[in-house]
C-alpha cells in the first residue's frame, strides 16, 4: 500500500539489537547493566576492604576513607546497590552498606550511603565519592582516620583522640559491663562498643543530627530496641566537650549508664516510657557510687526544698534534649527515685523483672499499669503517691 514499507524479520533483530544497547529491548532498560556493573565494583571494593587490600581498592576508584578503616577491626563489609541513576558516563549510586565489627556485632549495621561513579573509555565504572546517604549519620571514619583501642570487656573506636584518652574510656567501660551485669543479670552480651569523635559537631554528625540537640549531654546509646538476640551491638556516642568536664566519679556513672542501655536493650520496647528505661540505667549507674540522693538529684532537691514535689512522674516529652535543661535534670532525677523506690521497698530482682515486664507488653497502653500489678501489687495511682512521699522524704 502506498505510503507503506514492509520490514524483514532480519531489520526487526537489527533493530531490537540496537534497542538493547541503548535502552533495552525484552531485558530491561540499559541501566540494569550498568547496576550489575557497579554492584560487581562494590563488591570488589567490600573485598578489598576486608583483605586490607590497598592496592585492590585503589582499583576500583577513590582511596579516600581506606586508611581511616585500617584500624577497625570489621567481620564483615558488603554494599547492596537499591538504585542508580546514570546520566552517560556519570552515575550516583544509593547503596546500603552492611558491617559487623569483630566480637561485637551479632547482625550487621545497615546505613544508607551515596556512591558518585564515573566510567572510563573502557566502558569500567570506579567510585568518585563514598559518603552518608542525606538521611542518614556519618559513620566514625568518615570524620577522619579511626583508632582502636581494645579493652578487656570494651571496644573504643575514636577520632582525632590521644591514644591514652581512649585507654581510659576502655578502662571507664571495662568496670561498667560486670557493674551492669550485677544488677541486670549475665544474660547480655557483656561487652560495649564506645565512639569517641573529636567534637561535640562529630558526635552530632555520627547521630544526624544539629549539634544543639546533644551539648550538655555527656554521652547516648544507640540501638534497635525490642530486636531480640539477633540485632546488631549498641554503640555508646560520647560528647568528649561534655564528658571531659566530668570528674572520675561522674565519667563513670555515665558509661554505667548508657552501658546499661546496652544490656536491657532487647527487653525495651515501644511499651517502656522512659521514666522506667533512663531511671533504670540511672539506678544502675548510681548503684555502686555512693551518693546521697540530693548529691545525685541536685535539682529536683532544690525544687523540693523550695516545696515543689512533682506531681507524677516524668512524661516522655519531658526528656527532650532541646527543652529545659532545669526540668530534664528534674526527669532524670525523678525516674532514678522511683526505680531506686522500687528497689528498696521490692528488692533490686523485682526490680528487674517489673523492667522486663512492661517491655514485653504488647504497646504501651496498660503496660506499667499490668506489670505493676503481677510484680510489684500496687496500682499506677498508689504507686505515684507513695513515690512522691519518698521524694520528699530522700530529699528534704
Amino acid at each position: 500500500m502506498a505510503g507503506r514499507t514492509r520490514v524483514s524479520g532480519a531489520a526487526v533483530a537489527a533493530l531490537c539489537l540496537l534497542l538493547v544497547a541503548l535502552v533495552g529491548c525484552g531485558g530491561g532498560p540499559a541501566v540494569d547493566a550498568a547496576r550489575a556493573q557497579v554492584q560487581s565494583l562494590l563488591d570488589r571494593r567490600a573485598e578489598a576492604v576486608l583483605d586490607r587490600d590497598a592496592a585492590a581498592y585503589a582499583r576500583t576508584g577513590t582511596r579516600d576513607g581506606f586508611e581511616n578503616l585500617r584500624a577497625v577491626p570489621l567481620a564483615d563489609w558488603s554494599y547492596r546497590v537499591t538504585a542508580l541513576d546514570r546520566t552517560g558516563d556519570r552515575a550516583t549510586a544509593a547503596a546500603d552498606l552492611s558491617y559487623r565489627v569483630e566480637g561485637h556485632d551479632p547482625s550487621p549495621v545497615v546505613t544508607a550511603r551515596t556512591l558518585s561513579l564515573s566510567r572510563d573509555r573502557d566502558g569500567d565504572w570506579s567510585v568518585d565519592a563514598d559518603r552518608p546517604a542525606d538521611d542518614s549519620g556519618q559513620q566514625l571514619w568518615d570524620q577522619g582516620r579511626a583508632q582502636a583501642v581494645r579493652g578487656e570487656r570494651s571496644l573504643v573506636l575514636g577520632v582525632g583522640q590521644p591514644a591514652g584518652t581512649l585507654r581510659d574510656y576502655a578502662e571507664l567501660a571495662d568496670r561498667a559491663v560486670p557493674a551492669v551485669s550485677d544488677a541486670w543479670g549475665a544474660r547480655w552480651a557483656r561487652s560495649v562498643v564506645v565512639l569517641v569523635p573529636r567534637t561535640l559537631e562529630g558526635m552530632a554528625g555520627l547521630l544526624g543530627s544539629p549539634p544543639s540537640s546533644y551539648r550538655g549531654i555527656a554521652a547516648v546509646t544507640t540501638g534497635t530496641t525490642g530486636a531480640g538476640p539477633r540485632a546488631p551491638a549498641d554503640r555508646v556516642i560520647v560528647n568528649p566537650d561534655a564528658f571531659g568536664l566530668l570528674g572520675d566519679s561522674g565519667r563513670q556513672v555515665v558509661l554505667t549508664h548508657e552501658t546499661t542501655h546496652v544490656a536491657t536493650r532487647a527487653y525495651t520496647s515501644a511499651a517502656t516510657p522512659l521514666w522506667l528505661s533512663e531511671g533504670y540505667a540511672d539506678w544502675v549507674g548510681y548503684r555502686d557510687a555512693g551518693r546521697d540522693p540530693a548529691e545525685a538529684a541536685p535539682e529536683l532537691a532544690h525544687a523540693v526544698g523550695r516545696g515543689e514535689v512533682p506531681g507524677a512522674l516524668p512524661e516522655d516529652d519531658d526528656f527532650g534534649f532541646t527543652g529545659d535543661a532545669d526540668g530534664l535534670a528534674q526527669a532524670y532525677e525523678g525516674s532514678w527515685l522511683a526505680c531506686r523506690m522500687i528497689a528498696d521497698r521490692w528488692g533490686e530482682e523485682r526490680l528487674g523483672t517489673f523492667y522486663r515486664a512492661v517491655g514485653a507488653h504488647g504497646d504501651r497502653e496498660g503496660a506499667v499499669r499490668d506489670a505493676m500489678s503481677r510484680v510489684l501489687g500496687i496500682s499506677p495511682e498508689d504507686f505515684t503517691l507513695q513515690w512522691r512521699d519518698y521524694v520528699r522524704a530522700a530529699l528534704r
